[in-house]
């Protein structure tokens, strides 16, 4: 990663943080995003001379415009974009309110296609560059109760990422996407706390055996953005230790038994 850009999104925790520790420590400078400015700052300063950390909330054009343009002109053209940030809230479908969608759809889906617009312009003008947007194994293949705005997102990054992988593939952009499968995060230890997730019904779904961790998606973040996946685009590569390929049908499934970051 010598020699790279990266901006990677909803960096100031979790899985994000994750994936700017990786790309750093790989050798990219790394630009961390996040809304709340004091996280991405903090994160960016955790891995060393050469990062910048910036606020950044991917519902407003302007800001995601401002952000891209300050990381430009700090570190380069970036070469890298990791979209990471999301939200997620979870009711009934039935009563479901619509500022809840409104704001899931807005951050999860919009969001990432108002960075891949003002950080792919950079890099079609420049010929290159690589793009993951982070999706979930939820929406793309396996349902969850009370998740509809957040499956819905996800499978609109699925098919976004598709669609701009083949609009800028002959221009050397490369896009892919992730599907994490449940992630031990923060906000899912919550989550377990609260018994909103049962831990051990994921477990029991999972093949490996386990959660997965935050290293294990910036792990395929770097596979993904690395020379030797240059013949890679279009992709939704699933990070879920077998969760999905299990089949939802496991009786796991039919629980609160999983959620993501």
């Amino acid at each position: 990663m010598e020699g790279q850009i990266a901006i990677v999104t909803g960096a100031g925790k979790g899985i994000g943080e994750a994936i700017a520790q990786a790309l750093a420590g790989a050798g990219a400078r790394v630009a961390v995003t996040s809304r709340v400015a004091a996280d991405a700052e903090r994160v960016a300063a955790s891995i060393g001379p050469g990062h910048i950390g910036l606020g950044m909330d991917v519902r407003s054009s302007a800001a995601v415009d401002e952000a891209v343009a300050a990381a430009t002109e700090s570190l380069g053209t970036p070469t890298i974009l990791v979209n990471n940030a999301g939200v997620n809230r979870l009711a009934p479908s039935e009563s479901y309110p619509d500022d809840d969608w409104d704001l899931v759809l807005d951050v999860n889906l919009t969001g990432v296609f108002r960075c891949c617009r003002a950080a792919g312009a950079r890099m079609l003008e420049a010929g290159h560059g690589s793009i993951v947007n982070v999706a979930s194994i939820i929406g793309a293949s396996v349902g969850m109760p009370w998740r509809a705005p957040y499956a819905s997102s996800k499978a609109g990054v699925v098919g976004l990422t598709r669609t701009l992988a083949v609009e800028w593939a002959d221009r050397g952009v490369r896009v892919n996407a992730l599907l994490p499968g449940p992630v031990r995060t923060a906000m899912v230890a919550e989550a377990i706390t609260q018994g909103l997730v049962d831990e051990q019904a994921a477990v029991d779904h999972t093949p490996t055996g386990r959660l997965g961790l935050p290293a294990d998606v910036a792990d395929a973040v770097l596979l993904l953005c690395s020379p030797e996946a240059r013949f890679v685009t279009g992709q939704a590569l699933a990070v879920d230790g077998g969760y999905a390929t299990w089949g939802a049908a496991h009786p796991a499934s039919r629980r609160f038994g999983a959620a993501d970051a």
